[in-house]
């Protein structure tokens, strides 16, 4: 029998609200209890506490008085060893990856959300049963199914570690190299085809094996998990996930599932194909490497690191590799989506700002809370810690007379650093480490290299990296808005300003957040665009009439005479030779 039990009952699927009672053996004279504040892998203090509430205590029938320390801290005045009980609330109305949801439909949660940690018992095992679920509902969970119905970890961070889907969903099953994988969808159509996902996420999924464990035999013994489970709940508009030791919660559009007689790759459907890659790659980068001073969490408060751009960017980077080199999009697909990431960074002056080091360790108070300004202050750890790891990458490979690549890079982490055992560090690195081993793969020269780009706000050397490998660049006609450096929201109703880029003609002319957009040069105007219908052959100077607090403003905008930053397009050059032509096949095939 675990030394903490809980037991999670629908309170009222109606008004979203779980009832949960914690059970703790022979617990302390002056027993403690907290909430975490956030969940690993998303960097913002959530306050999880603000959704509990009627909290009480018992031992044997009697209570116990229970003293609330601070915000999501509680102690309990126990008398003898009997056993502790716990019963409360939680609100769940949050249909994100992070959190708790509930109604009459579907239920799921992370116990980070709902289940309270017994201090000083955190390493003991711990348990969840369920009470009566409505008929027809199922359970899905990558934790430990045991005999008696109860779910078991072996202690609070796996507890944790493994969220719960209820209802009524879709589920079917694949094996990659040996080892099983479940795909769990709530929320889709009835035209979803879940054959098409189940092949297309198995390809995935041997790559990284592969990619990870070498190709030859069964890699059940070796993979970080004996099991997998893909959660996804498919809703109208939502898009992200979050990784978990054997499985990954995720959410994306219902639209963007494959639909069944559909053969072509919509962009939707590759971008849900990109982040099933993401999240489990992280299964890897990021829940077994993972930064040194993340060895050991603390629910209560932010867990700082700068290495980010490593275990968020670098991901971001194979994530979308690695459905070319599983022959889900082809070579032309990956360039596109690759352009799109380099003018998304190249659109931000943000970068001219922040490091990815500063980006990283900012997380919790910039990244996860942007605003309006963000764009010119701030830089994503994500985006540009991705073109950092293609910087590399390329590097690597182009150097001589002794190329390498990322990928050994990546492998020779996990086997130095123990990540996967049950012994040593497991998997825990710093920046050190990385730039020890690019001096060793690339040398000295490219590790100090490669440290200047994470902790200065330099461009990267792209353009000539390209062209080492048979990627040609060119410039790409820039939209009205990026001429402008105006980022704004449309819809049928209005038109707005959302963000004025820093150095633009925009903000030379003027413009600020939040402003309507109502005509150009005396016509009225409800997409950005059709101002650009309303310029002459030539014309650099637009008249904005705007709204601004109910105030009507005209403002005189000049456009640049040079387009400065432009888009770009990517492409591969159609004659390389014979050693570029084995460069560029060896990174895109693998």
């Amino acid at each position: 029998m675990s030394a903490v039990r809980y037991l999670v009952e629908l309170a009222d699927p109606k008004t979203h609200v779980y009832s949960v009672t914690l059970t703790l053996d022979a617990p302390a004279a002056l027993q403690r209890f907290s909430l975490p504040a956030w969940i690993p892998g998303s960097y913002l203090l959530r306050e999880f506490a603000r959704h509990l509430s009627g909290l009480r205590a018992t031992q044997a029938g009697r209570p116990v008085d229970l003293v609330q320390m601070d915000k999501a801290n509680w102690q309990a005045s126990c008398s003898g060893a009997e056993p502790l009980t716990l019963r409360y609330q939680v609100y769940a109305f949050d249909n994100s990856v992070r959190a708790a949801f509930l109604d009459a439909d579907r239920g799921f949660f992370n116990g980070t959300g709902l289940c309270l940690r017994a201090h000083g018992r955190e390493q003991g095992s711990h348990s969840i049963e369920f009470g009566h679920l409505p008929e027809g509902w199922q359970i899905a969970t990558a934790m430990q199914h045991c005999a008696g119905g109860s779910y078991q970890a072996a202690n609070y961070d796996e507890l944790v570690d493994h969220p719960f889907e209820l209802g009524r969903f879709w589920q079917g099953q694949f094996s990659a190299a040996g080892v099983p994988h479940k795909i769990v969808v709530s929320g889709a159509l009835p035209v979803f085809d879940g054959e098409r996902l189940l092949a297309d996420a198995q390809r995935i999924c041997e790559a990284q094996l592969a990619f990870w464990h070498g190709e030859a035999g069964d890699q059940q013994g070796r993979a970080p998990f004996g099991h997998y489970i893909f959660f996804l709940n498919a809703v109208e508009e939502g898009y992200g996930g979050l990784e978990h030791r054997a499985s990954t919660a995720l959410i994306a559009p219902r639209r963007d599932l494959p639909h069944l007689g559909q053969t072509e790759l919509s962009e939707g459907y590759v971008r849900l194909l990109g982040l099933i890659s993401h999240e489990y790659f992280h299964s890897w980068n990021v829940k077994q490497l993972k930064p040194d001073n993340f060895a050991q969490l603390d629910y209560a408060q932010e867990n700082y690191t700068e290495l980010l751009w490593f275990f968020e960017g670098f991901t971001s980077y194979y994530d979308e590799l690695m459905l070319v080199r599983c022959g889900l999009i082809d070579e032309a697909r990956y360039l596109k989506l690759l352009t799109s990431l380099y003018n998304s960074v190249l659109a931000t002056p943000g970068r001219k700002v922040q490091s990815l080091a500063q980006s990283s360790f900012d997380a919790w108070v910039k990244y996860y809370r942007q605003d309006e300004n963000s764009p010119n202050s701030t830089i994503s750890y994500y985006t540009k810690g991705a073109l950092a790891a293609l910087a590399l990458d390329l590097s690597l490979r182009s150097a001589e007379p002794a190329p390498s690549s990322l990928d050994e890079l990546m492998r020779q982490l996990w086997v130095r650093s123990g990540a996967g055992l049950a012994t040593g560090a497991r998997g825990a690195i710093c920046e050190a480490d990385v730039l020890a081993l690019i001096a060793e793969l690339g040398g000295k020269a490219l590790a100090e290299q490669f440290r200047a780009w994470v902790h200065g706000s330099d461009d990267l050397p792209l353009p000539q990296l390209f062209e080492r490998l048979g990627v040609q660049l060119r410039s790409d006609k820039p939209t009205l808005a990026q001429k402008l450096g105006l980022r704004v929201n449309e819809s049928a109703a209005s038109l707005s300003v959302k963000q004025v880029l820093a150095g633009s003609a925009a903000l030379a002319g003027g413009l600020s957040a939040g402003d309507e957009l109502l005509a150009c040069n005396g016509w009225r105007i409800r997409r950005l665009e059709d101002a650009a219908l309303m310029l002459g052959s030539g014309t650099l100077d637009l008249s904005l009439l705007v709204s601004r607090d109910q105030r009507l403003l005209t403002l005189p905008v000049r456009l640049p005479a040079a387009d400065s930053d432009a888009p770009v397009i990517l492409s591969l050059a159609e004659k390389p030779s014979a050693r570029v032509s084995s460069l560029r096949k060896a990174w895109l095939a693998g």
